[in-house]
């Protein structure tokens, strides 16, 4: 199973990085936000699941032990997210090969440090790291739900005024924004939010049994 995740992970990963999402339409901020959540919110948590095992251990299992991880993960995450999606670091990625490089490595990097140290203190069977995996989780949600809302509500364009062709369609700046901000919304913030519930409801399930 642990390799069937982690195959699939990269699969997924082969599959944004060298489809058209970062080439033929890398000027669409509605492709690069498909393609920024496949890589943190599909790609980073099959490949975090299937490498969970090597996390479980030795000096990275005493480093899992600290319960603020999850929170710096998160913060992290929100440094990488906040930053690449600021108007000029975007437009750098629009002209540049090398800078759609550096960010989805960033992403990558950023979504595996959240999704390992989460996954990995949410398998221990002590509820207090369960809840800090939980928590972790949420915070990243309401990061991501509120990046989204902003660029969604923004009331004008803020990655360039011209159209663009996304998915075979041709949208205006501000419909490419918006529908960006939509798939941000709908899938980021939705998987952080399962994958917090999930973990919570394991603490839950937790108390139960010790009060029975």
């Amino acid at each position: 199973m642990r390799l069937l995740s982690l195959t699939l992970g990269v699969l997924v990963l082969a599959a944004i990085w060298l489809g058209p999402l970062l080439s033929e339409w890398r000027e669409s901020f509605a492709a690069h936000m498909l393609a920024h959540m496949g890589v943190v919110t599909i790609a980073a948590p099959l490949i975090a699941f299937g490498l969970r095992d090597a996390f479980g251990s030795g000096k990275v299992a005493r480093a899992s032990r600290y319960l603020a991880l999850p929170v710096v993960a998160s913060l992290v995450e929100f440094i990488v997210v906040w930053g690449w999606h600021a108007p000029a670091p975007r437009a750098w990625v629009e002209r540049s090969f090398a800078a759609t490089a550096l960010e989805q490595g960033s992403f990558l990097a950023a979504g595996l440090f959240l999704w390992l140290s989460c996954l990995a203190i949410g398998t221990r069977e002590d509820m207090a790291h369960r809840a800090a995996g939980a928590f972790g989780l949420l915070l990243t949600t309401v990061h991501m739900t509120l990046l989204g809302a902003l660029l969604g509500l923004s009331p004008r364009p803020l990655y360039g005024p011209g159209d663009v062709v996304c998915f075979g369609t041709t949208l205006t700046a501000a419909q490419d924004q918006q529908l960006g901000a939509v798939i941000m919304l709908l899938v980021g913030a939705a998987v952080y939010l399962a994958g917090g519930v999930a973990l919570m409801a394991g603490v839950l399930a937790g108390r139960s049994r010790m009060v029975a």
